[in-house]
């Protein structure tokens, strides 16, 4: 895995051998970084990753220097990797590590956010469940998006807040706003 853009640009990172996550694709990634920065603003955000994983996603918000993130995971190899991660290259006013179920996560909060990123295990049967949960609490700010990776057997566009979906390859992405 490599950093596409920013101040850590071209940086490679792997993760252990038999990590427990799977981590979203550089070309998947590219694509989705570039549809972020041709339609929103990446700056001053605050961003919300959830199932973080590797942290690859956070790594690419931060190197872009596009707010302060929180990545959340629930297993501890993960929370640890990113925390090195975060530590190696100087990320600690950038990034946020919690451990915690990302459900539980989303019922708890107080924070709210311009941008969360979601990527759960394809297999998971609680996408529907987790983006009503997230605009039903409005942890996303006015205007705010919500980005949610996901198979091809996902299909997100019943949700009223439903903007659109891209895929790349076998990876999709659905963007849904906040309206107010």
């Amino acid at each position: 895995m490599r950093i596409i853009r920013g101040f850590l640009k071209s940086r490679r990172f792997s993760p252990p051998k038999n990590f427990p996550s799977r981590p979203t694709t550089d070309f998947a990634k590219e694509g989705l970084f570039n549809v972020l920065e041709n339609t929103y603003s990446l700056q001053n955000l605050t961003i919300l990753d959830l199932c973080a994983g590797t942290g690859n996603i956070s790594y690419e918000f931060a190197s872009r220097e596009a707010g302060k993130i929180t990545a959340v995971d629930t297993n501890y190899n993960c929370c640890k990797f990113i925390n090195q991660m975060v530590s190696e290259h100087n990320l600690k006013d950038a990034i946020q590590v919690i451990k915690s179920d990302i459900r539980d996560f989303v019922r708890r909060t107080d924070k709210t956010y311009d941008l969360i990123f979601a990527d759960p295990p394809y297999e998971i049967a609680f996408y529907h469940e987790l983006v009503n949960d997230i605009f039903e609490r409005k942890l996303l700010n006015p205007g705010g998006l919500l980005v949610v990776e996901h198979g091809k057997k996902t299909d997100l566009s019943t949700h009223k807040e439903f903007d659109k979906v891209k895929n790349y390859g076998n990876v999709n992405f659905s963007f849904l706003t906040y309206k107010d």
